[in-house]
């Protein structure tokens, strides 16, 4: 458990990158000028050198033990990790000023319940363990506790862009009529079936039924069919929803019809009609909304977060600046010359 809380840890500020979606990357320049000791400014809150240096320590802690190896300074892969840490601090900076504006924040005590919760997890409360943990993870507890407030804060700053998200009885009327559809049920009926892999066993397993043999008991002892084994074979097939051997028989049959082998893709079956032909439907509204009702939700709310971090990102696009070194690389035009 210790090991997976080091793995944990160093990951709580660097998964703010994801979070929302893409980090903010700002334009590489702005009104303010970075201050010494620090890798950007955002807005008014500078970014201190000593933050990128902890995480890029983490992180090839991390790589350490995965028993990887770390990229080299220059290399695509180390700008990779680098740019990675810094959109990582340049979003936090922004949401930290964008909380404020929102008024929210994360108390003292809340850091603490969420350590002691992470203490209890990994190490059953033991405070020695968890000092010999961050020893080995190169941290300290008040980095520890900076990354709680940050996750925290964005586990917030979620909260309060998610609740603004509602979905209308009206809106799942409208989705229902337009994916009418997909609650559309063809002609089924209740059968029961017993798959093999072979036609021998089949056909003595056949004869034994039309002898008097039990069919479920069958089933369940010789059946190929995991989903319906337990269940003595039975099932409700739609139709055209099997392979088409066994979708002919079952939509021509009578009900209590007993097939003889048929041969499928999957090996031979044995099938009984348990029930008469029941016709197509339509699943009703009420069935369903609950289920329109979630779906709908997950969709506004990724497009609400969505939104929102596109819009903080436009908000401090020109109040963004870098020191030599940590600008984000241009991107690439895929233009060609001849």
């Amino acid at each position: 458990m210790a090991s997976s809380l080091r793995k944990h840890l160093p990951l709580l500020l660097l998964a703010l990158v994801t979070a929302l979606g893409a980090a903010a990357c700002g334009s590489g320049s702005g009104p303010k000028a970075v201050p010494p000791g620090a890798i950007a400014i955002v807005g008014d809150k500078p970014i201190p050198k000593a933050d990128f240096d902890q995480l890029l320590t983490q992180a090839q802690k991390n790589f350490e033990a995965q028993n990887q190896e770390f990229p080299k300074a220059g290399t695509p892969e180390y700008e990779s990790v680098k740019t990675t840490i810094v959109n990582g601090l340049v979003q936090q900076a922004e949401w930290e000023q964008e909380g404020e504006t929102m008024g929210i924040k994360v108390t003292d005590q809340e850091v603490q319940k969420q350590l002691d919760t992470l203490k209890q997890q990994f190490f059953q409360g033991d405070e020695d363990k968890y000092k010999a943990e961050l020893e080995k993870a190169g941290l300290t507890d008040k980095q520890v506790r900076q990354q709680l407030r940050a996750k925290l804060l964005s586990d917030k700053i979620q909260k309060a862009v998610l609740g603004k998200v509602k979905v209308t009885d009206a809106a799942i009327q409208t989705y229902y009529t337009n994916h009418k559809g997909d609650y559309k049920q063809p002609e089924s009926r209740d059968v029961r079936h017993i798959l093999v892999k072979t036609k021998v066993l089949a056909d003595k397993l056949y004869n034994q039924i039309k002898g008097g043999a039990d069919f479920a008991r069958l089933a369940r002892k010789y059946s190929q069919d995991t989903a319906s084994k337990a269940d003595g074979g039975k099932f409700t097939a739609y139709q055209g929803k099997t392979v088409a051997p066994f979708d002919k028989f079952v939509f021509d049959a009578q009900k209590g019809d007993l097939s003889r082998p048929i041969k499928t893709e999957f090996g031979w079956h044995i099938i009984e009609i348990l029930s008469d032909i029941k016709p197509a439907s339509t699943t009703p509204l009420k069935d369903v909304k609950e289920t329109i009702r979630s779906t709908l939700l997950q969709q506004r709310q990724k497009a609400a977060l969505t939104q929102w971090t596109k819009d903080v990102e436009e908000k401090y696009k020109d109040e963004v600046a870098y020191a030599p070194g940590f600008a984000p690389a241009p991107a690439q035009s895929s233009t060609t010359t001849g």
